[in-house]
């Protein structure tokens, strides 16, 4: 299995306009972020079966953007188990509900996303996500640990992500154009 975890895009600051911090939604230039870095996790070739998302506004947001950069939009599925304050075995209770799902996107909070990496890689410290970052964790069916297979920080997708925006748009040279003396 394919674990991609991300952690959401920047959000709302703490405060009287958003006592609840579960409510805290993404704001314009978070959403504006994560759209250029989703265009970079399709670009590599990144395809999701499912996406498992914290309920909280900013985790389900930031899930929704990823779940319909594709053709076809990803189902989505909302879980307590990425939720602030969730523990690694929970969210491995949650992925053993979807036996047969190969590639899934795991959408939460920091310190807990960094925590889950941690766990499933068998690693000595937390991973420290930014807003929007993601890594790959391959997992085989039934074993504890996976193995990192590559951590992309929300600059580096946004990179990616503008690059292959800039060369969709190009025009395309044609056979036409290339068969012609110069």
């Amino acid at each position: 299995m394919e674990l991609y975890l991300i952690r959401h895009g920047i959000a709302a600051g703490r405060g009287p306009a958003f006592p609840d911090d579960g409510v805290r939604p993404l704001t314009s230039e978070g959403v504006a972020r994560l759209r250029v870095e989703v265009r970079a996790f399709v670009t590599l070739g990144v395809r999701l079966d499912r996406i498992l998302t914290s309920p909280l506004v900013r985790a389900r947001q930031t899930a929704d953007i990823f779940a319909t950069a594709y053709p076809v939009p990803v189902p989505l599925t909302e879980t307590a188990a990425l939720a602030i304050g969730g523990v690694p075995d929970e969210v491995r209770m949650e992925l053993a509900r979807w036996p047969d799902t190969d590639a899934v996107a795991l959408v939460g909070h920091e310190p807990g996303i960094g925590k889950l990496a941690c766990a499933l890689i068998g690693a000595r410290a937390p991973i420290a996500f930014k807003k929007g970052a993601v890594c790959r964790i391959d997992l085989d069916r039934g074993q504890r640990m996976g193995r990192l297979r590559w951590f992309l920080t929300p600059k580096m997708l946004r990179i990616i992500g503008a690059t292959s925006h800039a060369a969709s748009q190009r025009p395309s040279r044609g056979r036409a154009a290339k068969d012609q003396p110069r």
